[in-house]
């Protein structure tokens, strides 16, 4: 188990990795063209803003799980315990855990739940019902990066515990 897990980390993180490249290149291009056509033409496509900010909005939350799996995320407890000793190094990385947890499970839920239940009020469900004005397509395919990126900081949740025995001498 633990090498299925240590093996999908690995690879969710290089696809997410290489999607963040792919999604900030793209979120580049557009805005160029859009101060191209806009300086050179007087007459930016109407599409290139919508565009670049869903490509932030997609850079962003990948850029948060490659930079969970990486450690170089807002670290918890770092300023009380700057050191981690060894019995408190478990400890905060338990509390950090539990702070992970206590965010991302919420979101998870309500991507695909309503606040009173049912599928059909979730985030997700409620994003297909609209439509990006200047590109025609459902607001779900922008929105589904949220759960996506969520359940990717799991999964390099999940790995880090996986790694923890070895890491502090124990049994692996």
């Amino acid at each position: 188990m633990k090498h299925l897990i240590l093996s999908l980390d690995a690879a969710l993180h290089a696809v997410a990795r290489r999607a963040a490249v792919l999604t900030l290149a793209l979120m580049f291009l557009t805005v160029m063209i859009q101060v191209i056509a806009r300086y050179a033409f007087s007459a930016p496509p109407v599409w290139t803003e919508d565009v670049a900010r869903y490509m932030m909005v997609w850079t962003g939350l990948l850029g948060a799980t490659l930079s969970f799996k990486a450690r170089a995320d807002a670290v918890l407890m770092s300023s009380v315990f700057p050191d981690r000793p060894h019995g408190l190094g478990l400890l905060a990385e338990a509390i950090q855990a539990a702070a992970v947890l206590t965010f991302i499970l919420p979101v998870l839920y309500f991507c695909f739940i309503g606040l009173r239940g049912g599928f059909a009020k979730g985030y997700l469900a409620r994003q297909a019902g609209l439509t990006a004005d200047t590109l025609g397509i459902p607001m779900a395919w922008i929105a589904v990066i949220v759960p996506i990126a969520m359940l990717v900081i799991l999964v390099h949740l999940a790995a880090r515990w996986a790694e923890q025995p070895t890491k502090f001498g124990g049994h692996g």
